[in-house]
């Protein structure tokens, strides 16, 4: 099933994996989706490392899930450090598997140049054009409510953004935590002229190093009032009742701003999805 006629039937509810790196995170991750499936979501993304560097782990998560489960894949896939031949090679055992749903990024940049290999692509929307032009899935392209921070300027942020979302079917957002920056987004892309589906994309905080790190990577800001509360919490319990909360009002405040639907980033864990599901009455 592709995310665009899911999206035509109504609004997702969606989660994200990450492939694992050893046995024991295989087996974990296993556990998420088993609880996470009786929910029934709309499809699942699993995300692909800088550089191709997961490309094989996730295929193999990918294929596994279209193969052997009864909720539809979305594959994410970078470009840089990728040749065509690879990108066509992997799209060619997606196609076997009935995978039909990919989401197109460009990519982090290595820090040191010299890990750069041959790459066929610059950009994302180099990507959305190969994709579009050469094979017959659904595309979704990343969105930065708080704008990418590789980006010149927020107008060429959006300007750019809106060239891949003319070839693409819909976009999800990287993480944030004010509503306005999922509204102020979407009337920046009407006033471009387009007006596709964007998914906003939901953290629910549960390891506050962790979301630090993952707030300066994505260029996602993280508010006074959320560190304010977080400070004095220590006990992981503490943190992932308090994510939860953030992360069910700002679900309910996008669900009242008209979003299509919620992808929750799961960390490959389970219990803060589900409560935060229950908490909307979705679950």
């Amino acid at each position: 099933m592709r995310v665009s006629d899911l999206l035509a039937r109504g609004r997702t509810y969606s989660f994200e994996f990450f492939p694992p790196k050893t046995d024991e995170a295989q087996a974990q991750l296993a556990t998420t989706i088993n609880e996470l499936t009786p929910l029934q979501p709309s499809f699942y993304s699993v995300t692909y490392g800088a550089l191709g560097s997961t490309r094989n782990r996730t295929r193999d998560v990918v294929v596994d899930l279209a193969r052997n489960g009864t909720i539809p894949p979305v594959a994410h896939l970078t470009c840089v450090g990728q040749t065509r031949t690879e990108i066509d090679s992997l799209l060619g055992d997606y196609k076997a598997a009935g995978v039909v749903n990919i989401l197109a990024l460009g990519g982090d940049l290595p820090a040191d140049s010299s890990q750069l290999g041959p790459s066929d692509f610059r950009y994302a929307l180099d990507l959305v054009e190969h994709l579009r032009a050469n094979f017959d899935i659904c595309i979704g392209v990343a969105a930065h409510p708080e704008v990418h921070p590789r980006s010149v300027s927020r107008e060429m942020d959006r300007q750019h953004l809106a060239e891949k979302m003319r070839l693409a079917d819909f976009a999800m957002t990287q993480f944030f935590f004010d509503v306005e920056h999922y509204r102020r987004l979407l009337d920046e892309l009407a006033a471009l002229g387009v007006t596709k589906p964007v998914i906003p994309g939901v953290m629910p905080v549960t390891n506050k190093g962790q979301i630090v790190k993952m707030a300066q990577m994505s260029g996602a800001a993280l508010p006074t009032w959320l560190t304010d509360r977080l400070a004095p919490l220590e006990q992981p319990e503490d943190i992932r009742k308090l994510g939860v909360e953030v992360a069910t009002q700002l679900s309910s405040d996008l669900l009242a701003a008209g979003a299509p639907g919620l992808h929750l980033y799961t960390l490959n864990r389970s219990v803060a999805p589900r409560e935060i599901l229950s908490n909307l009455g979705l679950s």
